[in-house]
Formats: structure tokens, C-alpha cells, sequence
């Protein structure tokens, strides 16, 4: 082109780029041997390179303040290579090389927390891939935080793309940091933090200041509750959990009128978890009205016990008189009874008078009539989910917010043990016992989800709604009890019933596993391999294995690396599945050694 050729807009060159210039004709005229297309892009070149060049210098903004200070020390040598590998196959668009090969991607969650328990920081270079991956996947959002500092907040505000960091780690406050700077060094400087900060900067500072002194992080949340967002309020109510105390319960007390129903449901949630609070108090009278133990035996004028205990107060109106919801539980909508009822004239198994070793003694069960504003102001949802009825709804969160040592005062100074093989008339056994599995959680009981869960040899296999209560969700009553417990409960389980069930168990188990729960694990591994099961039914416990077996295993599971014999009636190919199963699984054991080496400090 001359200087005398025509300058085409870029908005026409773009047009005949997004059209093509078969159905455009470009706005140039190519060159002698040169096509449309060539000429186009020739064009688009000299066009760019026109306004580049003609640009007008704006002002000169100002550049980024200084990055804050880390002091922690920095990570070594061999652990920055693996960091930058473990980020780099994140990236990667596939694993490739063979399926015996360790899975780099679930070994990152692992590696960041073993990095944070030695307290170190991540090299400046490796923040931006570290952000990059935390950006990728949430799980990774706490530990990655907590690991970048200060730095990974002063960056984050430089890239829109990482601007979860700004926000905290989601669903979770995320781990305390170095305060920026020292500016929280001083009250003066904690509370202006406290103001200006970003949230993430002022989760980890109510943290901190919660863990050094409950008292002093209560103030500084009261001073500016009501300002703060209700979703904000949320996040900040629930990182009292882990240094709730009696004192707390004033705060918590003002919070059951906030304009926000979930503010409102978790503080109600965390002070009935304060066993002294007034409102478990206001609670257990409403329970206590509503469960009662009856040791007298039926009298013949009693009605059938199989009927909800509310029927037995009917009166003496003829039963096409009586209201819908006052009939007998034949009569009424699945709805209205309570879960696990059965019709009139079919016993359950163990809830007779007399059944038994109880003597006679039963539960008697009488939900509420209403849910008055107390009960919703004190945290009682009135509006039951999709075919649960409404009485044994409001029951069931009645007890679950009743302190569960009350229990046995009522009952005769009976323990945990005895009261769960309580026969429960009228059917209100399953709501009742889920209740007391919510309430052994929340308050954290181990004797409770001792009694409750019972031995593991003799559980049944299987959740459903058949099952007893606690089997419903086992994994969360055993994430109550102490960590070698729980260790050997599981073991014990998967040693009566193998690993079909044990899954969700496996994952509330400390890491490492504990030696009985891991033998336990590769024992029943390996028979299903001698049974000839399908190997890929397994891959999930085989997974789990990989990232919480201890790592010392790896010999003892050499042997298991072999292809065995083809036993008849086994899935085809199941063998060498099974062979390259345990190569991957001892090639990660020791790399997770490798890691943990690699961090260790000199």
C-alpha cells in the first residue's frame, strides 16, 4: 500500500472478518498475487500497528503500593519444585502418562496443609498459579489463602479475577494470616483494620482476636453489627463457633431479632449448643412437655398403643364429626404421622409394654399443637419440608435443641445407652431418635453417639428409611468421638460388613489413618480382589486410600502389586485393574513420603 491508499476503518475491518470475505468483500484491494484473505489480515496488521503508534500519552496513574511484609520463613528448595509441579499438572488438560501413576491434582489439597502446619510461605513467583488454582477449585480456597499471606490479598486486589480472595474462603472463615504490615499491632491499629479492612482481612482478625481474647472479639463484632450485611453477619456469627462461651450468650440473645432468618437460625443453633443458655432451657421445658417415660402397664380402656398418643385424648364426638387432623392415623394423610407410623394393629418390633429388659418402662410421645412465635423466635422453622408433617417436625427440632443431659435426669437417672433401647410408643421412634442423633452432634456428645450408633458388628449394612436413625448418617455421629475411637469403630465396621457402606465413614477417619483402620482397609481390599468383585466398584475407597493411609504402608502393599490368577467367574481384565490399583496406590504412599520430607525443616 502507498500513502495515497485509502486507510479502512477497523470497525469495516472487523465486519469482513466476522462475515468472511465470500460473503464481504474486504475493504482493501489485495496485492498482485496476493488473496482476499491475506489482504484482509495484511491490513489488520498495519491498521494495529497505525494506532499503537498514534496513541496519545495519558497521565502516568500511580502504581501499586508496596506489597506488605511476610516474616514466615520461606518454603525449601525441594518443597518450591514440588509446589511448582503439583500447580503445573493442575493446568495440565489431562494426566497422561499410565494409570499407575500417582494423581498429582488430589495430592495438592494435602500438600497445602502440611505446608501451613510448618508455617511457611509460598515463593512470590508461585502466587499467581497458587490464586490461579485456589480460583479452580474451592476446597483449595482456605488452605491456598492462609498459605499465600498478606501477598496473595495485595495481589488479589490487582486482578479481578481473583477476587474471591478479597471475600474469604467460601462457606468458612478462612485461616488467620500475618496481620498486613504490623498495622494490627496496636488496639489502635486493630480496630482501623477492623473498619477499613478487607473481609477477609477482618474474618482472620475476629478470628485471631476470638482465639487471644473471646471478650475483645465480641466487642469489636458488636461495635459494628448492625451496620454489617446480612450475608456478612452471617459469616461472622458463625466463626464463634470454635470459642463459643457462656459469655457470648447476650450477643447471641440480641441476634434471635435479626432481620435475617439464616443470622437468626445460626444463632439459635449456637446457643442451644450452650447447655446453660436460657434459651436450651426455654427448649427443654417445651421438650419436656412433649416426652414423658410412662412406667404403668395399659389399663383395658386405654386405646391401642399403635395410635399417636395425641389420639388418646380424643373425645367422645363420633369420628365423622371430629376434625380431619383429630381422627386416628389411619384416617389421616401420610403427612400428619409421624415417620416410621404404622397402621393400627401392627406392633413394632420392641415397642410394646412389658417387651423386653425395660420392665414395662416406654416413651410416650405428644408433639406440639403449634408453633407459637416463641418457638419461631427461639429458632423453630414452622414450615416443614415436602411430606413431613408439621407436629413431628416442630418435635424433632424441639429435641434436638434440648441438652441432652436432661435426658437422663428425667428418666430416671438412666444413661445414654439405656434410654436409646426405650421402647417409643405410637410409632414416634424414628423422629425421636433422629432428634437425638442432631443433638449428639451439635453438642458434640460421645456418649451419646456412642449409645446411639451401638457396636458396629452388629449395624446394619445399609442407610435408608427402614434403617434405625442413626444409620441414616453414621458419619456424622462418629465425627463426635475421639480420633482413635473412631479409627477402630470404622475398622471393626468394615471388618463385619466390608467397604459397600463404609465410604462415607472412611472420610470423617483422621489423616493418617490409624493402623487397625488401614489394615482393615487393605484386608478388605484385597479379599474383594481374591473374590474376583468388579475392581471399579472400589475406586472410590482406592481413591480415599491413596490420600489417608499412612504412608509406612507402602512395603507391607508391595506384594499386592503382582497380577494374580484369573479365578473363575471373575470380572475379565479384573486382575491387571486390581495389579495397576495397587501400583498407583504404593507409588503414592511413598511420594506422599517424598512431600512430607521435603517440608520437614532442616
Amino acid at each position: 500500500m502507498t500513502s495515497t491508499t485509502p486507510v479502512a476503518s477497523w470497525d469495516d475491518l472487523v465486519a469482513a472478518a466476522l462475515l468472511g470475505t465470500e460473503r464481504r468483500t474486504p475493504p482493501v484491494a489485495p496485492l498482485p498475487g496476493q488473496d482476499a484473505p491475506s489482504a484482509l489480515l495484511d491490513a489488520a496488521a498495519l491498521s494495529t500497528v497505525r494506532r499503537r503508534a498514534g496513541l496519545r500519552p495519558a497521565p502516568a496513574r500511580p502504581g501499586p503500593g508496596r506489597a506488605p511484609e511476610d516474616p514466615r520463613p520461606m518454603l525449601p528448595v525441594a518443597a518450591r519444585g514440588r509446589l511448582a509441579t503439583l500447580l503445573a499438572d493442575r493446568s495440565a488438560p489431562g494426566r497422561g502418562g499410565p494409570r499407575s501413576a500417582p494423581d498429582l491434582a488430589e495430592l495438592l489439597p494435602q500438600w497445602l496443609v502440611l505446608a501451613n502446619h510448618y508455617g511457611y510461605r509460598v515463593p512470590d513467583a508461585l502466587l499467581p498459579a497458587l490464586l490461579d488454582a485456589a480460583r479452580a477449585r474451592t476446597d483449595l480456597r482456605p488452605e491456598a489463602l492462609t498459605l499465600g499471606g498478606p501477598r496473595a490479598l495485595w495481589l488479589a486486589r490487582l486482578n479481578p479475577d481473583w477476587k474471591f480472595a478479597l471475600r474469604g474462603a467460601a462457606g468458612r472463615a478462612p485461616a488467620p494470616v500475618p496481620e498486613p504490615s504490623g498495622t494490627a499491632a496496636t488496639p489502635a491499629g486493630e480496630q482501623r483494620l477492623w473498619e477499613e479492612g478487607l473481609f477477609a482481612e477482618r474474618v482472620s482478625l475476629l478470628a485471631a482476636a476470638r482465639h487471644r481474647d473471646p471478650a475483645a472479639g465480641l466487642a469489636l463484632l458488636s461495635g459494628t453489627w448492625s451496620t454489617e450485611r446480612a450475608e456478612d453477619r452471617l459469616m461472622f456469627l458463625d466463626s464463634l463457633r470454635d470459642d463459643l462461651s457462656p459469655s457470648d450468650e447476650p450477643f447471641l440473645e440480641r441476634a434471635l431479632s435479626d432481620r435475617s432468618r439464616n443470622v437468626r437460625a445460626t444463632a439459635a443453633e449456637l446457643l442451644s449448643a450452650l447447655p446453660g443458655s436460657a434459651l436450651a432451657a426455654r427448649m427443654a421445658e417445651r421438650s419436656r412437655t412433649c416426652v414423658s417415660l410412662t412406667t404403668d402397664e395399659p389399663t383395658t380402656e386405654r386405646r391401642t398403643t399403635d395410635q399417636p398418643t395425641t389420639e388418646r385424648q380424643i373425645t367422645d364426638q363420633p369420628t365423622s364429626d371430629r376434625p380431619l387432623t383429630d381422627r386416628p392415623s389411619a384416617a389421616r394423610p401420610l403427612a400428619d404421622r409421624p415417620t416410621g407410623e404404622r397402621p393400627t394393629g401392627e406392633r413394632p418390633t420392641g415397642e410394646g409394654p412389658g417387651e423386653g429388659p425395660t420392665g414395662g418402662a416406654r416413651i410416650t410421645v405428644r408433639p406440639p399443637e403449634e408453633c407459637d412465635s416463641g418457638m419461631q423466635r427461639d429458632g423453630i422453622v414452622p414450615k416443614p419440608p415436602s411430606g413431613r408433617g408439621e407436629r413431628s417436625w416442630w418435635l424433632g427440632q424441639l429435641v434436638e435443641a434440648t441438652p441432652l443431659d436432661r435426658w437422663s435426669e428425667w428418666f430416671g437417672g438412666r444413661a445414654p445407652a439405656e434410654i436409646v433401647t426405650l421402647p417409643v410408643a405410637d410409632g414416634w421412634r424414628a423422629d425421636l431418635h433422629a432428634a437425638w442423633c442432631r443433638a449428639a452432634v451439635r453438642q458434640r456428645s460421645a456418649e451419646w453417639c456412642r449409645a446411639l450408633l451401638g457396636a458396629p458388628a452388629v449395624a446394619p449394612a445399609h442407610a435408608g428409611e427402614a434403617a434405625p436413625a442413626a444409620w441414616r448418617d453414621p458419619a456424622k455421629l462418629l465425627s463426635a468421638l475421639p480420633a482413635r475411637e473412631r479409627a477402630e469403630w470404622v475398622a471393626e465396621f468394615i471388618a463385619s460388613h466390608g467397604l459397600s457402606d463404609a465410604f462415607r465413614l472412611l472420610g470423617v477417619c483422621a489423616v493418617p489413618w490409624a493402623e487397625p483402620l488401614g489394615r482393615a482397609v487393605v484386608d478388605a481390599l484385597d479379599i474383594a480382589r481374591d473374590a474376583g468383585s468388579y475392581p471399579w466398584s472400589f475406586s472410590g475407597v482406592m481413591g480415599l486410600a491413596e490420600r489417608c493411609l499412612d504412608p509406612a504402608q507402602a512395603d507391607r502393599l508391595e506384594v499386592l502389586t503382582a497380577i494374580p490368577d484369573e479365578t473363575e467367574g471373575a470380572a475379565p481384565g479384573a486382575g491387571g485393574y486390581w495389579a495397576e490399583a495397587f501400583q498407583r496406590l504404593v507409588r503414592t504412599l511413598r511420594l506422599r513420603a517424598t512431600m512430607r520430607a521435603e517440608l520437614e525443616p532442616t
